[in-house]
């Protein structure tokens, strides 16, 4: 799953907050900071799983902060062995 988040999603803690979030669900993934302002998300794992997560984002305080989440499921690289805040 490929999420773009937009909206004041930097400086705020989101990514934080997601990696948080994301401890209480078998995904593996990444969360940054784009240059334009957005936040991108990318987590592998079951899809029940990643819509929980998704799902949980929004939910976990940062709906107030999102304006936009461009999603998109692509398949799985295999590459995270877990979740975390990357440059």
């Amino acid at each position: 799953m490929h999420i773009l988040y937009s909206g004041r999603v930097q400086g705020v803690g989101f990514r934080y907050q997601t990696k948080q979030l994301s401890m209480g669900f078998e995904v593996t993934g990444t969360v940054r900071n784009l240059p334009d302002g957005r936040v991108e998300l990318v987590a592998e794992g079951e899809e029940a799983e990643l819509n929980a997560f998704r799902g949980a984002v929004r939910d976990g305080g940062l709906q107030a902060l999102i304006r936009g989440e461009e999603v998109k499921w692509l398949g799985s690289s295999g590459e995270f062995r877990g979740f975390e805040i990357v440059p």
